[in-house]
């Protein structure tokens, strides 16, 4: 485990020094997501399976929000700077999302005959799904490397 004083890197096979995103804050981060990733891709499965024809816009958001909590998760644990400013994007993209669509439920409520995961901004799943983006951009700019560092952290 690393301590306060020694740098959160990972050496990779013949690679730079990684500098590791999971550190303090960035554990709870990827524990929330991960979780969010399992309710998400898990609810649209059964739903797309079951019952696609109800709902098919509702579940399609779903399983898009399971894959792009996925794909945060992943970059998160993988570290680097690349990772960063990817999973940087992706909670933008991701914050975009809910959004549009806790937005456009809330407008347009016939449009969507069930819930998404981003439904009414998240209010199904605690707002988690509005607050953790706007939290793990903050992080993720926290955690950036160094102007100097930048070109050897990959």
């Amino acid at each position: 485990m690393a301590t306060t004083e020694e740098p959160m890197t990972e050496p990779t096979k013949g690679g730079p020094v990684r500098k590791r995103l999971i550190g303090g804050p960035g554990i709870l981060l990827v524990w929330l997501y991960g979780v969010m990733v399992v309710g998400a891709v898990s609810r649209s499965a059964v739903q797309i399976s079951t019952e696609f024809g109800h709902a098919p816009l509702a579940y399609s958001l779903s399983a898009v929000a399971g894959v792009v909590y996925g794909f945060i998760t992943y970059s998160l644990v993988r570290g680097g700077e690349t990772a960063r400013r990817a999973a940087l994007a992706c909670c933008a993209g991701e914050l975009v999302g809910v959004l549009v669509v806790g937005t456009w439920t809330l407008v347009e409520p016939s449009a969507f005959p069930d819930s998404t995961v981003w439904s009414d901004y998240g209010m199904g799943y605690l707002f988690i799904p509005v607050l953790l983006p706007v939290s793990a951009m903050y992080w993720l700019r926290k955690a950036r490397a160094p102007q100097g560092d930048r070109a050897q952290i990959g």
